[in-house]
């Protein structure tokens, strides 16, 4: 007698990124090559959103932002993601994002939205334009989230207090009108490399750095990639090893092993009694053996605007399918009229 065993629906993750300029080495180590592989292993359903909404909380050019959107759409594909197998789409194309955040925006309160370290330090950055979207694009950020029914978000540390928002206002939204939302967890992946700064390795890379030297962009040009590498701050002891004041090798080292799958005692053996120059000249071809062949498949991409356009529209149009189905439940039991 046969029995038909059905598998376990998989887990779904939702994962975006603010198209604000160039992505950085920080960024493909600790995000985008953890999305390739979780696509290949196929344990997750995954959504990738361009989240350009968030990006004018801060006032950006229309044609640097409209450039940055396709750059990212096509780092996204050169990098190894599949747009074909699961949805890469932008945010203002899926207008449940915008209509559920303004729900959303009416169960959050002042005081929680004001708490958010990171409307504090933009703020700061950005004092003549405080604007009412940098206070509450929390709600909107939880909105992202709650509207695909995600149950995992990979969070890094800046991210935390946000997702801790969003499971806040899933569970006050169930609880005034029935269960509605799944209460995302976070997603840990596992422990890799974090990339630091270049010439300040005690912070981490970043591509707001006023020191451009600190950080390497997937997109720099290959020379300029060597020469950043070759100026990366070190010390003078000259051993590659980790060790107590030796950030900048450990950086360097973490960049390497990221790069080549060698663990740091393999490393260090590999280096042992050579130079910083043979070792920082190592970690530059490393570098570029990896982003190489991403830099010539973006620059192909970037030439075939009709396939990142199908790309792009049918992302929307997978995306909008499971996002109807949330907003329409949700304006039902908030006791809005159904068109």
């Amino acid at each position: 007698m046969e029995t038909n065993i059905q598998a376990e629906p998989k887990k779904r993750i939702l994962s975006g990124i603010q198209p604000s300029g160039a992505l950085t080495l920080g960024n493909y180590v600790g995000a985008l090559r953890n999305w390739v592989q979780l696509q290949k292993e196929e344990q997750y359903e995954s959504y990738y959103m361009i989240a350009d909404l968030h990006s004018i909380t801060v006032r950006q050019e229309p044609k640097d932002l409209r450039k940055n959107c396709m750059d990212l759409l096509a780092l996204f594909l050169a990098c190894g993601l599949d747009g074909e197998k699961e949805p890469i789409f932008f945010q203002s194309h899926i207008p449940a994002h915008t209509q559920l955040g303004w729900v959303l925006d009416c169960n959050t309160y002042m005081g929680e939205l004001s708490r958010m370290t990171q409307f504090k330090d933009k703020s700061r950055k950005h004092a003549d334009n405080i604007n009412a979207g940098l206070f509450t694009y929390p709600s909107l950020m939880a909105a992202d989230i709650l509207l695909y029914q995600a149950d995992l978000v990979p969070v890094g540390k800046d991210q935390k207090q946000h997702l801790e928002l969003t499971r806040d206002l899933a569970v006050r939204f169930n609880n005034a009108y029935s269960d509605t939302f799944k209460v995302p967890e976070p997603y840990i992946p596992k422990v890799g490399a974090k990339i630091m700064s270049l010439q300040e390795p005690t912070q981490k890379m970043s591509k707001s750095d006023p020191n451009e030297n600190s950080y390497i962009l997937l997109l720099d040009p290959i020379d300029k990639i060597v020469k950043k590498i070759k100026r990366a701050v070190t010390d003078s002891e000259a051993r590659v090893c980790l060790g107590e004041g030796k950030e900048g090798v450990e950086n360097l080292m973490s960049i390497y092993s990221a790069m080549t799958g060698k663990t740091m005692d393999e490393i260090t053996a590999e280096f042992d009694g050579k130079g910083y120059g043979d070792f920082k000249a190592a970690v530059a071809e490393a570098v570029v053996e990896v982003l190489r062949p991403i830099q010539e498949k973006h620059a192909d991409l970037m030439k075939n605007k009709d396939y990142l356009e199908s790309i792009y529209r049918k992302g929307a149009e997978m995306a909008n399918y499971t996002a109807r189905k949330t907003i329409s439940k949700v304006y039902r039991k908030v006791g809005f009229i159904q068109p």
